[in-house]
């Protein structure tokens, strides 16, 4: 089986930013990342991808787009069919999660900081 991929959806290289401690904390707990942004950028050395990862190799995605942001890449959250999504702080969003839920991924609106640091990741 291959490691488990999560997937940075408003990935940010401002050290300031919760995506940016996120995906900071998510290497150093051994994760496998993918960091998806706007703008070209390194969150220290990894990448910010500016195109989307491949459908089925994304086992978690945890967003840091609010609901405005995320309405116009529906389809592509969905299409690239991943187990899970975290809804983090402020990015809650009761119609994705129900398309999400409709297609037999899981929601949690949760911290990803949170759950790496209590180990419910």
């Amino acid at each position: 089986m291959k490691e488990p991929v999560t997937l940075i959806v408003g990935a940010s290289s401002n050290p300031e930013r919760y995506s940016f401690m996120a995906t900071h904390l998510l290497k150093s707990y051994g994760h496998k990342v993918y960091a998806y942004g706007i703008k070209k950028g390194m969150i220290e050395e990894e990448p910010i991808q500016l195109e989307w990862p491949a459908a089925g190799t994304i086992d978690t995605i945890t967003l840091y787009l609010g609901p405005a942001a995320q309405k116009p890449i529906y389809d592509t959250i969905l299409g690239i069919q991943p187990r899970r999504i975290i809804f983090n702080p402020g990015t809650e969003n009761p119609e994705l999660e129900a398309l999400a839920q409709e297609r037999g991924i899981q929601t949690l609106e949760a911290c990803t900081l949170v759950m790496l640091k209590t180990n419910q990741y």
